[in-house]
């Protein structure tokens, strides 16, 4: 969906493999990234893929960026992987718990938030959130 809008507005832009960041990033100029949702400390939980495309854009200095609205944040604090809520994981309780959904992207990895409430570092979600539930 993010691919055609950026393409429908006449932004160049690519979709790659998540098996193939190694090779694409050193040629890009930096890395936008869709939410399911970003949490307390300014993390992000997204589809799984995220966090290693982050930790490779960390590793060759490419700015890693998150188109996300608002109403996905969300008032947990994970430290990492393993403190994501189950339901938030797993599409199906069935399913082997070795292969999760989603995954958390720490805030020291994320450059900037694009949200409807402006731009914003990880650490000024915390103030957001505050502010919409007060």
């Amino acid at each position: 969906m993010m691919l055609k809008a950026l393409r429908d507005r006449g932004i160049h832009a690519t979709q790659i493999l998540d098996c193939s960041i190694g090779f694409v990033m050193e040629r890009v100029d930096f890395v936008l990234v869709g939410a399911g949702g970003v949490v307390t400390n300014g993390g992000l939980i997204n589809k799984i893929g995220t966090y290693p495309t982050a930790v490779m854009a960390r590793s060759l200095n490419k700015p890693f960026y998150v188109a996300v609205e608002s109403f996905k944040f969300y008032r947990k604090y994970p430290l990492g992987q393993m403190d994501l809520p189950n339901y938030c994981k797993y599409l199906d309780t069935d399913k082997e718990k070795d292969h999760p959904f989603v995954d958390y992207t720490p805030p020291s990895l994320i450059n900037k938030l694009f949200t409807d409430l402006g731009v914003l570092t990880p650490s000024a979600v915390s103030d957001e959130l505050i502010k919409l539930y007060i």
